[in-house]
Formats: C-alpha cells, sequence, structure tokens
C-alpha cells in the first residue's frame, strides 16, 4: 500500500525560531502579577502545567507528588518553590534569571516553605491543575487564606499572543497545511481509519511539529461523532470523512478540520458540505476586537439554524488555542469575554446526522486591529479522495 508522501526538502530545512528569553518571561510575570492586582487578587500560585511553563519556561514534572509552586504575589518578586533534587533543572530553564529559586529537601515540610511568601490573609488565583493534596496542606498550613481557580479570575492570563508566539502559531497552522495537502494523495478506499491517523501524525512530525495531540479520522457513520477514535473501520467509496489534527510545532498548537468525500458525493451531502461552510465563514466574519466572544457562536449557528440543522451541530464553535490546543477564550453562548487582538481560537462549525454521516469545517484565527485572519488556508471545499 503506498505510504505517505515525502515533504518538500525546504519545509524541512525551516529554521526555528529565536528562544524566549529571560525578559519575556519576567514581561508575563509581571503583568500577571498586575492582573492579579486588578483582580484583588494577592497573587497567583502556579503549579506544574501550561501555565507554569509559560510563565517561567520550565518544563516541571506532572506526575511526582513533590510539589512544585511557582508564587507570584500581586506586589513582589516571583518565587519558584522545588524539590531540591529538581533544582538544577530549574535552574537552567530560561525563566529562571528572573525568579528566586527556593528549594526544600524530602526531609523539609514544602508547605511551611511556601507559607511566609503568602499574605497569611489574602486570596490567590491558583492553577488548574494542582495537586488537590498540595491545596489541602497550604491551606492547614494558613487557614486565613482563600482560593479561587485561575482560569476563572486571569482567563486571559495566555489568551492575547505577542508577535513572537502568533509567529509560532502561524508556523503551527502552516504545518497542519501542509499536512492536508499530502494527506489528500494517499488512498483512502480500503484502508483502515488507524492507516489514514498515521499517515497524518508521521506528516505532522515532518512538517516540524513536535508533538501530535490528535488526529481523529471518523468515517461514513463515524464522521458524525465529533471526536471520534479512529478505528479499524474500513474506509468505503461513499464515504464522508472528518479529519480533524494537531499537536504542537515551536511551542505552538496547531489544530485544523477538513471533510473529505470518497468518490462522489450525493447532492444531500454537498448541501450539508456546503451549509457548513457558509456557517464557518459566518463564524469567520464576526470576528472584530471588541466584540463578544459568543457573537462567532451565534454567526455561525445562526445560519446552521436557519437551515434546520441546529439540533445537529452539538458542541460550540470554537476554543482558544496557544501553549495548549485547548484553551480559553471559548466560543460560545454565554461567553461575554470581548475579543482582543492576539487572541487566538478555532472556529469550527459542524453538523452531525447520527449513523449517516458528519462535516465539520475548523481554521485557528487571529483577531487583529480590524478583524481577523485565517491562520489555516487550505481550500474549505469538499475534496474528493479515492
Amino acid at each position: 500500500m503506498p505510504t505517505t508522501p515525502e515533504p518538500a526538502p525546504d519545509t524541512a530545512a525551516e529554521a526555528a525560531p529565536a528562544p524566549f528569553t529571560a525578559d519575556d518571561y519576567r514581561d508575563r510575570m509581571a503583568r500577571t502579577a498586575r492582573s492579579a492586582a486588578e483582580a484583588g487578587l494577592a497573587g497567583v500560585l502556579v503549579a506544574p502545567g501550561p501555565d507554569l511553563t509559560y510563565l517561567t519556561g520550565y518544563h516541571a514534572s506532572l506526575t511526582t507528588e513533590r510539589m512544585t509552586m511557582l508564587v507570584v504575589p500581586a506586589d513582589g518578586d516571583p518565587v519558584l518553590v522545588v524539590p531540591a533534587l529538581e533544582a538544577p533543572d530549574a535552574a537552567r530553564a530560561p525563566g529562571a534569571p528572573a525568579l528566586t529559586l527556593r528549594d526544600w529537601t524530602d526531609a523539609q515540610d514544602p508547605y511551611a516553605a511556601t507559607a511566609p511568601l503568602l499574605d497569611p490573609a489574602g486570596r490567590f488565583g491558583i492553577s488548574d491543575n494542582a495537586w488537590a493534596l498540595h491545596l489541602l496542606r497550604l491551606r492547614a498550613a494558613l487557614p486565613g487564606v482563600s482560593y479561587t481557580a485561575l482560569t476563572e479570575t486571569l482567563p486571559m492570563l495566555r489568551a492575547v499572543k505577542d508577535a513572537r508566539e502568533l509567529a509560532r502559531a502561524e508556523a503551527a497552522g502552516a504545518a497542519a497545511d501542509a499536512a492536508y495537502g499530502e494527506i489528500l494523495k494517499v488512498p483512502f478506499a480500503g484502508r483502515k481509519e488507524t492507516d489514514i491517523a498515521a499517515d497524518l501524525a508521521a506528516l505532522l512530525l515532518r512538517f516540524g511539529h513536535s508533538q501530535v495531540d490528535f488526529t481523529v479520522v471518523g468515517s461514513g457513520p463515524g464522521a458524525a461523532d465529533p471526536h471520534h477514535d479512529a478505528g479499524d473501520r474500513v474506509i468505503a467509496d461513499g464515504d464522508m470523512v472528518v479529519l480533524d489534527f494537531g499537536g504542537l510545532k515551536h511551542g505552538y498548537g496547531s489544530d485544523t478540520t477538513r471533510t473529505v468525500h470518497v468518490g462522489e458525493p450525493t447532492d444531500e451531502e454537498r448541501r450539508v458540505h456546503t451549509l457548513v461552510r457558509e456557517a464557518q465563514q459566518a463564524g469567520f466574519e464576526a470576528v472584530r476586537p471588541g466584540v463578544a466572544c459568543q457573537e462567532v457562536d451565534r454567526a455561525a449557528r445562526a445560519v446552521i439554524e436557519a437551515a434546520g440543522y441546529g439540533e445537529y451541530f452539538i458542541h460550540r464553535t470554537g476554543h482558544g488555542i496557544g501553549i495548549t490546543t485547548h484553551e480559553p477564550p471559548y466560543m460560545i453562548e454565554g461567553e461575554e469575554q470581548p475579543m482582543v487582538p492576539g487572541m487566538c481560537f478555532s472556529v469550527e462549525p459542524g453538523v452531525y446526522l447520527p449513523g449517516r454521516f458528519g462535516v465539520r469545517i475548523e481554521d485557528i484565527v487571529t483577531v487583529t486591529e480590524t478583524g481577523g485572519r485565517r491562520l489555516n488556508n487550505t481550500p474549505r471545499e469538499m475534496a474528493i479522495v479515492h
């Protein structure tokens, strides 16, 4: 069976962007401290995960029970509390010169080491993925401190990208576009969904991704499941196939969806695909600075509802993307956060007819000073594959 074509040589030679510096991380932590003060917080506590990586460049272990915690006070200098055996790695992080490291050994109490850094009567935002164990122990050490989820109090922490972040997001989008262009050249009929998914993963890596987060390949009835797990189903002539794939390149996410058809589609399949494409265009055209995020969802959903397919559009229209492939803001009814230049998010309406077929079309879009700009630029018309 033919395999995935090799990418063009010039793609493989693409230069990596300049790394973020200690000053970049210093600015991010200072901005976080100001945002915390404006939100009435005494500061923020950041456990290992994407927020810690964003603020310091340190990729701490997510699985160890030993506490690592970045303390960013609203008024004061940031301190990273870290296990002594991991302190050398933390000290090599690009943002380490912008903070103070305080290590602790297994014979010491990390919560006692952290307590003096906190206002004993303050309210702190804490990253969503902090271990409950650590939060409970901190509460026991400082019963006068209260906590709130960081996503709820500072949802814009990572939402607005600067020019260098946008350049990375653009590169990730272009790589996903290149992968889509190549996947159209491989045979679909007679192969399993998992075969196409493996091809997509290999293409993302060949076009510069360091990490593949997902390769959704839903064929025939499976295309009506928005997050269908690629399985052993053999793709056949006459199938609609949803391809949703993405990951990280230069530390920033890609995520795109196109829906293709094996052989000639029926009139209904063409009609539904055209409807989703029109809804996706309407959502894109709703992107403007100062407008609430929910308006993107409203615009896309109105097109699908007007055509009588509203009950088959069963998810939000989009999600933010950055150093993770899903993050705030979300394009959904009730999200009144105004769009801001530099935000990046998906616009991905879909129609899913249970037991029959589904269609989704997705681009990553960034907000500009005057509207929106797509970071995915492959054709949105239905592609015919064989």
